[in-house]
């Protein structure tokens, strides 16, 4: 079918929704349904802050049936199926993409910031890793301080992430949140790295990230927005004309959504689910939580103005100026954002603390919600390895 020019905000959302398995039936299914679910959003940002599981594995577990955190690891280093990198900043993404992000490889390796230090010990470290296997920094004698990013930092740490940026090495694996390095043709096949940048021209390049932003939140608007994140020069007038070509190619289509001034654009391979949430009905009840960098949220403007739900991720507030609190996660309970919830793991006693559960004003939960919520909160037990569930006392708000 063709898409209909005109639906309304409820179909919209459940459209959404489907595209990112958060509604109805769970559509990816263990390790492999992971997978599935990366290459389909194209990357899930990355965030080293665990709280109550790390942003990604949220993302995952809120999707995945029977998702454990050590899937992931699997698919990033043993399978390789999946590499970190930078898409919109840190993420995981399909290691078949890593040829696409080329560009991003070589303006990291014309960066100049301490290149000249970096540069005296390049060789060094490739050497030490070659004989050693992977390292990390602190297994290298290089304790000069150098000028890096945000501050100054040991030269070890600042030569393999220079590496690691301009493609030299890739993360073999992490202990904790350390990362042990090793060199690139040890983590990837030769068919990925002999591979071109598909998309040389910067035009044609723009045209395939934003059809792939779009495709990882489901729908977008040409607006300026957090979902075009590391896109340069990315400005109004590009935006305008990249959407115009992707139309014209008939990649993408316009809707018109009920109550939203500008035209949101959906992938015209999405038709058929666009049927299927113009034909669902009320979806069954399912709470989850969502992970604050998901694919979903990446442009809180637009969850606004669909959902009616504001949110901001307060953990880069001044503490008096938060309003719920450091990590909170959305709560979603069939197509609507019904409240946020503040979770967090008790590593020593294996407890998962429920210390705010803030309902939307005028929200009250009905008997089912109550129940799926509950539900949902032992499946993140269970994902966060905790055998007890210590709910505060006065943790639900109004």
């Amino acid at each position: 079918m063709s898409a209909p020019h005109r639906i309304t905000a409820l179909q919209a959302r459940r459209f959404m929704l489907l595209k990112q398995g958060l509604i109805g039936r769970r559509r990816f299914v263990g390790e492999d349904g992971a997978l599935k679910y990366v290459r389909q959003a194209g990357s899930i940002q990355f965030d080293p802050i665990d709280v109550c599981g790390r942003s990604p594995e949220i993302a995952l577990n809120s999707r995945v049936e029977g998702f454990a955190k050590p899937m992931l690891d699997s698919l990033l280093y043993k399978r390789r199926e999946l590499i970190d990198y930078f898409d919109k900043n840190l993420c995981i993404m399909p290691a078949d993409d890593f040829p696409y992000f080329e560009r991003v490889r070589a303006a990291h390796r014309a960066w100049e910031r301490s290149s000249e230090e970096i540069s005296t010990v390049r060789q060094r470290v490739r050497a030490e890793i070659a004989s050693r296997g992977p390292l990390c920094a602190g297994d290298l004698d290089m304790n000069e301080k150098v000028n890096w990013y945000w501050s100054d930092t040991r030269l070890a740490r600042a030569a393999l992430e220079h590496m690691y940026f301009a493609g030299e090495l890739a993360v073999h694996h992490k202990r904790g949140g350390v990362k042990y390095y090793d060199l690139i043709e040890n983590c990837l096949p030769h068919a990925i790295l002999e591979r071109g940048e598909p998309y040389p021209d910067d035009a044609d390049h723009n045209e395939w990230r934003t059809a792939r932003r779009i495709g990882a939140v489901g729908l977008m608007w040409a607006r300026a927005s957090d979902a075009w994140l590391c896109m340069d020069d990315f400005k109004a007038a590009e935006r305008t004309r990249v959407f115009e070509r992707l139309c014209t190619a008939g990649k993408i289509q316009p809707l018109e959504v009920e109550g939203i001034t500008y035209p949101l654009y959906m992938l015209t391979e999405d038709e058929k689910l666009l049927e299927e949430a113009l034909a669902m009905g009320e979806p069954e009840p399912r709470a989850e939580l969502i992970a604050p960098l998901d694919c979903l949220m990446w442009d809180r403007r637009l969850i606004e103005a669909l959902f009616g739900f504001a949110y901001k991720w307060e953990i880069y507030t001044p503490v008096a100026q938060r309003k719920y609190g450091y990590y909170v996660l959305p709560i979603l309970y069939g197509d609507t954002f019904t409240g946020r919830a503040e979770i967090v793991r008790d590593r020593k006693r294996a407890k998962l603390c429920v210390n705010n559960i803030w309902h939307e004003e005028g929200h009250l939960p009905s008997d089912d919600e109550r129940a799926a919520l509950n539900e949902c909160v032992e499946r993140f037990a269970r994902f966060n390895d905790c055998t007890e569930i210590e709910w505060r006392e006065d943790a639900v708000k109004a």
